[in-house]
């Protein structure tokens, strides 16, 4: 017989062997036991986490010869025909392949008749967003007024694409990505069930690589047991996925923080020898630092999962939080960036080359042996800051309200500039406070704006982090501004109000001033 992959052979038959769906299956099994099935499903959801699965097993329940149950029985003649594809009543359609009205209209001809070996015809419409404006508008009535006998299934990855008149007229359904523990579980119970040795180590992986797909991570799987030969071991899953161009990383973050950029990216050379896929290795990069950062706020919790405990232990003491963070995101722009690059692997070094040139300026790091020396502080400029000890703090950058003029700024960077004040100066992080109703700028392009220009005013690198402040009260120079534009209209209005003339108006007239009518006067 010939062989049948993994993702065939575990295809799920009933509601009870599907994972990570019981709120979805919750909802079907109690509208089938109660007989209330409604006559449009649409089933969302990233790939393979099992919406057509789901819906043939819909199917099975509304035509299992047992009657229409929560849980077909698996053994009559309509669920095994459904299993191997053979139900007639069960109507498949791939709409990425049909997205003509005509398909559409064909397809629909036949729904008026009645079914011929089952209780109801039911149409499965997978990837329903690729039809075209046309098939929807084909297809709406009949979504609407359906025969009795007639249920729709829908799929789809993209529900976003689906016209609002179609989602209207079904009951819709999210499926869930699946977790590493839920791919990794039931890893382990196939292959025990196919008595095929595993490390758990292993299967960690593969749910790893898997990322949130039952189907693509049993395609690894089967993949895994090819390449170690009827076994699934650790090593052998690292080298067929390959992570082990990913030891280096941890190697070379310690490198960039000890300031040895020859270092680092003689390790990246290492890591190009083996023609890797830089994209995923400055993913496996973010991974890493999010590990670090996890550490570093909640040392306690550890997984297994995350690869060697002391390896990573010992960058969470290495880097500060706010290294990681900095690094994260240089990382982060970087993948986002890499397909611009004249070749990925030099926009992987400049990833490396952002981090060293951006590690902190007061890196006391003894550096290794051949290693470069340590920057010297840079040359002083129109506004030198004095060179703080390493307990001092203050405000001795400036006065912000004259800082902020000077810096050139426009759009959304003057905005954040302008609603905030200064927090404090230790010579090499300036702190800012800003209003709350702004704190969506934090972390934006603005905010790298804005202390690419504050570098350029000081005329040295700094690091700029933004605070939110606890109240509404931030002394920027905005609220200056309100202030003083409060007190202006104020003037304004006792100025009027104690005019003679205008007094005489009132009392004369009776007349009242409009509140709000009063302006003070502009002058240059």
């Amino acid at each position: 017989m010939a062989y049948q992959v993994l993702a065939r052979r575990w295809r799920p038959k009933r509601f009870a062997e599907l994972v990570g769906q019981a709120h979805v299956v919750r909802v079907l099994q109690n509208a089938l036991r109660q007989q209330q099935v409604h006559h449009a499903y649409l089933f969302t959801g990233t790939r393979g986490v099992g919406k057509t699965t789901l819906a043939r097993i819909l199917a099975k329940a509304l035509n299992c010869e047992s009657g229409v149950t929560p849980e077909p029985c698996g053994t009559c003649a309509v669920c095994q025909a459904v299993d191997v594809g053979r139900f007639v009543d069960l109507i498949e359609v791939d709409a990425a392949s049909k997205t003509g009205v005509d398909d559409t209209r064909e397809l629909l001809d036949n729904v008026p008749y009645a079914p011929t070996q089952g209780r109801y015809k039911v149409y499965l419409i997978d990837e329903v967003h690729m039809f075209s404006k046309h098939s929807f508008n084909a297809l709406l009535k009949t979504l609407e007024e359906p025969p009795p006998h007639v249920r729709f299934l829908l799929a789809t990855t993209d529900p976003q694409k689906l016209p609002v008149t179609i989602l209207s007229r079904c009951l819709q359904f999210s499926l869930k990505h699946l977790s590493l523990a839920q791919i990794a579980a039931q890893f382990g119970h196939i292959l025990q069930t196919e008595q095929i040795p595993a490390e758990p180590a292993a299967l960690d992986l593969l749910a790893r690589a898997a990322d949130g797909s039952m189907r693509d991570g049993l395609s690894l799987l089967d993949q895994a047991i090819a390449f170690g030969a009827g076994t699934v071991q650790h090593e052998d899953v690292r080298q067929m996925l390959g992570m082990v161009m990913t030891d280096l990383l941890p190697g070379i973050l310690t490198d960039v923080q000890q300031g040895d950029a020859a270092a680092a990216l003689d390790k990246v050379h290492q890591v190009a020898q083996q023609t890797p896929d830089f994209h995923s290795l400055t993913r496996e990069l973010l991974l890493l630092l999010h590990h670090i950062s996890l550490l570093q706020a909640v040392p306690a919790g550890w997984q297994a999962s995350w690869g060697d405990e002391a390896t990573l232990r010992r960058l969470a003491e290495l880097l500060s939080p706010e290294d990681s963070q900095l690094y994260y995101q240089i990382a982060l722009h970087g993948l986002r960036d890499l397909p611009l690059a004249p070749t990925v692997q030099s926009g992987f070094e400049m990833i490396i080359l952002r981090m060293h040139a951006f590690r902190p300026a007061s890196e006391t790091t003894p550096a290794s042996s051949g290693s470069p020396p340590a920057r010297q502080p840079p040359p002083q400029s129109k506004q030198p800051a004095p060179a703080p000890s390493a307990s001092s703090s203050g405000t001795g950058f400036g006065d912000w309200h004259q800082i902020v003029p000077q810096l050139s700024l426009v759009g959304m960077t003057q905005q954040l500039a302008q609603h905030a004040t200064l927090h404090d100066w230790d010579g090499k992080t300036l702190r800012l406070l800003v209003q709350p109703q702004i704190a969506s700028l934090i972390g934006s392009r603005s905010e790298q704006k804005l202390q690419q220009a504050l570098q350029d005013y000081h005329g040295a690198p700094l690091k700029l982090r933004l605070l939110v402040a606890q109240k509404q009260a931030v002394d920027s120079p905005v609220a200056r501004q309100t202030a003083a534009q409060a007190e202006r209209q104020q003037a304004a209005e006792h100025c009027i109000t104690q005019d003679p003339v205008v007094q005489a108006l009132q009392q004369t007239f009776d007349a009242q001033i409009i509140p709000g009518s009063v302006r003070p006067l502009v002058t240059d």
